[in-house]
């Protein structure tokens, strides 16, 4: 049957008709196109090459709606727009045009003549600025080699291993050619290889300290491995090389945040938006920064400055709805239903859009609907991340297995001896946050953020693997001494401190998923205190599955996944307090929600605090907090929340199986 073509046969049909294109056979090309669809309905290449040669046979109308199918399925596809554009220019559509190539080159910033059309287009309707910048762009990529090019684009349109196969070929060359190396670099962040993409936009620093480019994707690298401090003497330094350039100084602003220089990113902030008020992207991230410090009203005024500017800019209506206290008005409703069922929507936005919808229904009361656009967003964002539970829930069996009283026993008296750091961990939307803000109420507490430097120790032990490769980490910790041990806590302290402005005996680190690595806790930082922040399953994990992160926590988009890495943390946790028996307290949201005295008193007993009435009224302290919940912890402890989950129940039978009865009735 013809709709059962192999791969084979499908790629020999499309290099037909682009055969017959590139030689202008036009009629041929069409009908080639035609025949391929038929064997492959949807196929992307092919209703690409139909809209080209559409275009060609000045077939405008039939081009486009080629094209609308096209985008409908992937909207991400860069050279989609490309020929939208130039179908829109053909026909005189000037702005249309301009709107179709700014989106092509938004999804693969390699097509040049995206660049050269934008800079066109721009520079005829006096619009010098945009034309420079799009005319930046063309020159850039048209000096690139041929082969090079190839690389950027094909990284642009996800064909990873090609794209490395290309660029390693081009370097073992070409020797240190900086943009062959740029590419690598981003080719091995794609791949999570950060260790190597690091010395690479090192290198490429050194042999060429001019190159601004390649500094700014070292600080990116330097940020994704959460080396904030030294991200931001670098974001100062390229600062310094190009005063006022709005990029370099959004990196320097973002850098400052994520250290905890609020002033100086307010700052820097405001500036930028002085000159370009309706930029949605710094009022998105202005917005974020605002929030963090308990700015609310500023926040939403700034969220919703975005959204006017580009009214698709699904991420400014979902942080109106991560506020978790805003409510939406029916006209905001509308227009974000509107644009999430739009085909021109890009995927980032859509699903964006679809959970803002489901907490705009869900607050309305309408859970049907809210669990429709939960659930589609959801699934969008599940099938981008392409997760692989069996990945984690492996590294966790490996944990359970390897990590054990005779390894404790055997590097007793190991580690730095600070009592300083306080561990909050457990599942994203369990209460973490709330137990932060009680005990950074605290007079002897500060509270920081999720800290990243576990995370990065045992990556670090872990050889820096790459995706798919067999883990080391835990199995080489019972090759190190106890020096290493010693070495790697006094590491931690140090690494720290550019985190602790306030100069407090004790510190919290809420990074939730620290609870994988509690062994590796243990041996580098025995006196520290460590508190598993639990919430009942159901609601631990429905409250995960509405909720859409910035980054990480991949695990939570679908309610089998979450279920399955729910039991993964109990199995885990539970290991945890056999193998360290009194090190962890486990403190229940439900428990603090309904007795929250008790529940400060057991706390500061834990961490050996006296008691300080701040505590229970910990909503009254003003601090930054960097979560989801950052509104919630700023209001008193409210029950409302504790059953929401209730509401969906007739939808969470896959989550319940997956669960299994024991853990679902907890």
């Amino acid at each position: 049957m013809l709709a059962q073509a192999s791969p084979e046969v499908i790629e020999a049909s499309l290099g037909e008709a682009r055969s017959h294109l590139k030689n202008a056979r036009l009629a041929d090309a069409h009908a080639s196109c035609k025949r391929l669809l038929e064997m492959a309905p949807g196929n992307i290449d092919a209703l690409y090459t139909l809209a080209v040669t559409q275009r060609m046979q000045r077939q405008i109308p039939m081009a486009l709606e080629t094209l609308d199918q096209l985008i409908a399925l992937d909207p991400s596809y860069g050279r989609g727009w490309q020929e939208r554009g130039h179908c829109f220019r053909d026909i005189g559509r000037k702005d249309d045009a301009i709107a179709a190539y700014q989106r092509a080159v938004t999804h693969n910033g390699a097509l040049m003549a995206s660049w050269r059309l934008l800079s066109e287009l721009h520079g005829a309707g006096d619009r010098t600025e945009a034309a420079n910048f799009a005319h930046a762009q063309f020159t850039h990529l048209s000096q690139l080699p041929p082969e090079l090019l190839s690389v950027a684009s094909f990284i642009q349109e996800g064909r990873i291993y090609k794209a490395e196969q290309l660029c390693r070929a081009f370097l073992q060359i070409n020797g240190h050619h900086i943009e062959a190396m740029r590419l690598l670099a981003e080719i091995g962040m794609k791949f999570n290889a950060y260790d190597e993409a690091e010395f690479l936009l090192e290198s490429c620093k050194v042999l060429a300290p001019e190159n601004v480019n390649a500094h700014f994707d070292y600080v990116k690298v330097l940020r994704k491995r959460q080396k904030f401090e030294q991200a931001l003497v670098e974001a100062s330094e390229l600062r310094d090389k190009e005063p006022g350039n709005p990029e370099f100084e959004m990196l320097f602003a973002n850098e400052n945040l994520a250290v905890g220089n609020f002033d100086q990113a307010m700052l820097v902030y405001e500036a930028l938006l002085s000159s370009m008020p309706n930029n949605p992207g710094i009022n998105l991230t202005y917005g974020h920064a605002l929030k963090t410090v308990g700015r609310q009203d500023d926040a939403i005024t700034a969220y919703r400055r975005a959204y006017q500017s580009k009214p698709d800019c699904g991420d400014a209506y979902w942080s109106l709805a991560n506020l978790k206290t805003y409510r939406f008005e029916e006209s905001e409703i509308l227009q974000m239903r509107d644009r999430e069922a739009s085909p021109m929507t890009a995927l980032d936005d859509r699903y964006h859009l679809c959970f803002a919808l489901g907490k705009a229904l869900e607050d309305m009361g309408d859970y049907r609907n809210s669990f429709e656009y939960y659930e589609r967003g959801n699934r969008l964002k599940r099938e981008e991340l392409k997760y692989e539970p069996a990945r984690l829930s492996n590294e966790m069996r490996l944990q359970r297995e390897v990590v054990t009283t005779d390894l404790f026993e055997k590097f007793e008296g190991a580690g730095c001896r600070d009592e300083a750091p306080i561990f909050i961990v457990g599942l994203p939307r369990a209460g973490s946050t709330l137990l932060e803000q009680i005990l950074a109420s605290h007079s002897q507490v500060e509270g920081t953020m999720e800290l990243p430097n576990i995370f990065a120790l045992a990556y670090q032990l872990d050889r820096n693997r790459r995706v798919g490769d067999e883990p080391e980490y835990p199995g080489n910790l019972h090759n190190l001494s106890q020096d290493d041990f010693t070495r790697f806590g006094e590491e931690f302290i140090r690494d720290t401190r550019v985190y602790r402005k306030k100069g407090t005996p004790f510190f919290i680190d809420k990074m939730p998923n620290n609870f994988r690595h509690i062994g590796l806790i243990h041996l580098i930082l025995p006196n520290a205190k460590i508190i598993d922040a639990r919430r009942g399953a159901m609601g631990c994990c429905f409250s995960g599955f509405k909720q859409l992160f910035a980054e990480g926590q991949e695990f939570t988009y679908g309610l089998e996944e979450i279920g399955e890495y729910y039991k993964d943390y109990v199995a885990l946790m539970d290991h945890w307090d056999s193998v360290l028996p009194g090190k962890i307290l486990r403190v229940r949201y439900e428990n603090v929600v309904a007795d929250l005295k008790t529940q400060v008193r057991r706390l500061l007993d834990f961490c050996n605090l006296p008691f300080e009435e701040s505590c229970i009224n910990f909503h009254q302290t003003e601090r930054a907090v960097r979560t989801a919940s950052s509104e919630q912890v700023r209001q008193p402890i409210f029950k409302s929340g504790v059953d929401q989950w209730e509401h969906f129940s007739a939808h969470l039978d896959p989550l319940r199986a997956k669960l299994g009865p024991e853990l679902a009735a907890t």
